[in-house]
């Protein structure tokens, strides 16, 4: 599915053409990785 708007990034160079298909990148990879982008508090030790 990322290949029609690398396509068309390519033969227009429109950056928002080229956004989009980062977009689609990193939502098909969140879907895939389920979960590996979620934070965890930290606490610090009191010194």
């Amino acid at each position: 599915m990322i290949d029609l708007p690398w396509k068309v990034f390519s033969q227009t160079g429109n950056i928002e053409t080229y956004l989009l298909m980062k977009e689609m990148e990193q939502q098909q990879n969140g879907e895939t990785e389920s979960g590996m982008n979620d934070s965890v508090p930290v606490q610090e030790a009191n010194s």
